[in-house]
């Protein structure tokens, strides 16, 4: 049947669908949000190992706007049976443990190894306050635990996760760390920083009522503002968009109820953050078609509409900047599943394009200020190639889905009015996912300065199937109206003639894409040094034909392409 089915949709009377995607150069808004520009992981501890520090280095350099990276296990204590070595879930630094007579004992040498790696690749600290010392943990045993891919998540709630014995000693760990970092990086550095305090506390990685976290978010807050009272901080990342009631407790604590660590009313709350995941399924074969991955973009989307919803209702916040602390595919990076079959290829940059575009028109919709979306994926020193887990890289590869933050990095500027035949509406994709016709979007921008226009545009679908190519026929026009010919420099004798610079950068099956260059040599666990080398350079953001300089005809320019399933495109006018 599976056969049958591939075999039907490739046969020639399959015709592309025809698609007309318009860009208006001269309707320009407000700057374009840089939303990919946060990262994160588990494993604190693979940021100083050396393909970490070469991944950071990527990350540091997608773009003019900063980079920042968020990760767990910041103050947990290391298992003695192996130092510092992370594993899957799993990072510490021994950063708090306590002498005999129960005085602190303060290490921030590998913090210091950790904020190093990402300082010097031009990546800042996304600073969680977590997790809990064992020394301070008030059920400590067991404490360590080892994660294989398979192993039931709930396995990872150990002794990390509980309320600290004593706030006083809790707080002042945060003032000692903090006081640290000013002392050692320097005020107008630490300045540049987000703190936020734990994670996902409405779920068991908090072992603790909602009014503890809240105490422990006082006590966190109030002594890194201690020790430097113009750091940016910020919470409570919590799970499932508004994740119920908490998000709501949270935010009336903040404002308006007492504060556990100082006796005033309310918090600091410089960011406020949440998570949304997406629900991926494998469904089994049927009449109509074969065993496949499905994606849903609806569930992470329901996530942040429920989540903006949620904060418009409290007018004190309207300015206040939000993160989307996490916003992925599904909910674990270093679990396998049938289910989790995206990460490898062409799937994940295209759901990530498109539900990137709808995080910012949901945001445009409820007047949220929202700063960027936060991808929890990195990468793992040390595994097989490929192996299949959420990360971005593999031994030193580039995967596909980091090619499409290179594109985000390119869009820059203002954001400029565009359209697509092939667009789903945004309530439609909210409400019901991509289930029916192909979702064959558009995100463009303009920056003055450098005088480039670039549009992203993607053809995505959340079945993994075969199916037509999209025919796109490109018109940018108000050309004339954003530059004129001088400033265009292209000898021109008026503003409707000329040529501009077109770029085209494509992810395929063939471009941008080192899997199926893996895939071509055989799937080589040990690949030889030419090998390695084209891995690399197939793992690079490529373009789709040459650079080539197209016509102006009265301030217009038209191209047309094909853009296959799951495919993402950028293509950059350059005045």
């Amino acid at each position: 049947m599976a056969t049958v089915f591939a075999l039907l949709l490739s046969l020639p009377f399959v015709r592309a669908r025809q698609v007309s995607i318009s860009i208006n150069a001269s309707q320009q808004f407000a700057e374009l949000p840089p939303i990919a520009r946060f990262f994160g992981c588990d494993e604190a501890n693979y940021a100083y190992y050396p393909d970490g520090q070469a991944l950071l280095s990527d990350l540091g350099h997608l773009g003019p706007h900063q980079t920042y990276f968020r990760t767990h296990n910041l103050l947990t204590t290391c298992d003695p049976s192996d130092a510092v070595t992370p594993r899957l879930k799993w990072g510490c630094t021994n950063a708090y443990t306590e002498d005999a007579a129960g005085n602190a004992i303060y290490n921030w040498t590998v913090i210091d190894r950790i904020f190093d790696a990402y300082l010097a690749n031009g990546v800042k600290p996304y600073a969680q306050i977590g997790f809990m010392p064992k020394v301070l943990a008030t059920d400590a045993e067991p404490y360590t635990f080892a994660f294989e891919a398979s192993s039931p998540y709930d396995d990872i709630y150990t002794g990390w996760s509980h309320v600290p014995s004593n706030w006083h000693k809790w707080g002042e760990l945060v003032y000692q760390w903090v006081a640290h970092e000013v002392r050692l990086r320097g005020v107008e550095e630490v300045e540049s920083w987000y703190w936020e305090v734990w994670n996902e506390p409405n779920i068991p990685y908090w072992n603790g009522t909602a009014a503890q976290y809240f105490t422990l978010y006082d006590y966190a807050v109030a002594n890194v503002r201690r020790a430097l009272p113009t750091a940016r901080v910020g919470g409570p990342e919590v799970a499932g968009g508004p994740g119920g009631t908490f998000l709501q407790d949270f935010l009336q604590h903040t404002l308006a109820g007492p504060n556990a660590a100082t006796g005033a009313t309310g918090a600091p709350l410089d960011f406020l953050s949440f998570h949304a995941k997406g629900s991926p399924l494998w469904l089994n074969a049927t009449a109509s078609a074969p065993a496949h991955l499905q994606m849903n973009l609806s569930a992470s989307l329901q996530n942040v509409r429920d989540a903006f919803a949620l904060i418009t209702t409290f007018p004190s916040l309207k300015t206040t900047p939000v993160i989307i602390g996490e916003d992925d595919p599904d909910g674990c990076a270093a679990c396998e599943s049938p289910a989790y079959g995206y990460r490898n290829g062409l799937v994940y940059p295209s759901y990530t394009a498109a539900v990137f575009a709808r995080d910012l028109e949901l945001a445009r919709a409820y007047g949220v200020q929202l700063q960027g979306a936060l991808t929890w994926a990195f990468e793992y020193d040390g595994h097989a190639y490929f192996d299949g887990f959420r990360v971005l890289a593999t031994n030193g590869v580039a995967k596909p889905i980091l090619n499409v933050f290179r594109m985000f990095g390119l869009l820059t500027g203002s954001r400029v009015g565009s359209m697509s035949s092939g667009q789903v509406p945004l309530d439609n994709i909210v409400a019901e996912s991509v289930r029916g016709e192909a979702d064959v979007g558009v995100l463009a921008s303009f920056n003055r300065t450098e005088k480039k226009l670039a549009a992203m545009m993607w053809h995505y679908h959340d079945d993994d199937l075969p199916k037509p190519d999209a025919r796109v026929c490109l018109e940018v026009s108000g050309l004339d109206a954003v530059l004129t010919t001088q400033e265009r420099g292209d000898g021109a004798s008026s503003p409707h003639g000329g040529s501009v610079l077109l770029t085209h950068y494509r992810i395929d099956s063939s471009h941008s894409n080192a899997y199926t260059v893996w895939q071509a040599m055989g799937s080589p666990q040990i690949p030889s040094r030419e090998q390695y080398a084209a891995l690399q350079a197939a793992g690079m953001l490529q373009v789709l034909g040459r650079p080539e300089r197209v016509a102006v005809t009265k301030g217009r320019v038209e191209v047309e392409f094909e853009l296959p399933i799951h495919a993402v495109s950028l293509v950059v006018v350059e005045l």
